[in-house]
């Protein structure tokens, strides 16, 4: 059962352009203030990952991941990430990241049993 509920009749306050400028701004300013607060590094995360690796977490253990065939590696199988859990943790270790620090990053995923809610 979807949660989603659209008011007949809604018209957002920010157009296509002010909400993406909005986005900006917010991103912006926590990559240049929050981050060094908090002394995190920006890393890039994954689009896809290996599928049988484990590093798409099924937090709740029912999600279905979204995944293709790779073309140029023998049709391997991967999966569009829906959760960076354990990728975050494995990145931790592989920069040598020491307590009192962090990392962070912008996560694109592609959710196929997400329940689309108002935000």
């Amino acid at each position: 059962m979807s949660n989603l509920i659209v008011p007949k009749g809604y018209k957002p306050l920010l157009n296509l352009r002010q909400t993406e400028l909005g986005i900006k701004k917010i991103k912006d300013f926590f990559q240049q203030n929050l981050a060094s607060e908090l002394r995190l590094r920006r890393v890039t995360a994954p689009l896809f990952v290996e599928k049988g690796t484990g590093i798409n977490d099924d937090l709740n253990g029912i999600e279905r991941p979204v995944s293709f065939p790779i073309k140029d590696m023998n049709d391997t199988v991967a999966e569009i990430v829906h959760s960076l859990a354990k990728w975050k943790r494995m990145t931790l270790a592989d920069y040598g990241i020491e307590k009192g620090y962090g990392i962070y990053t912008d996560m694109n995923a592609i959710r196929a049993d997400e329940e689309l809610d108002n935000l």
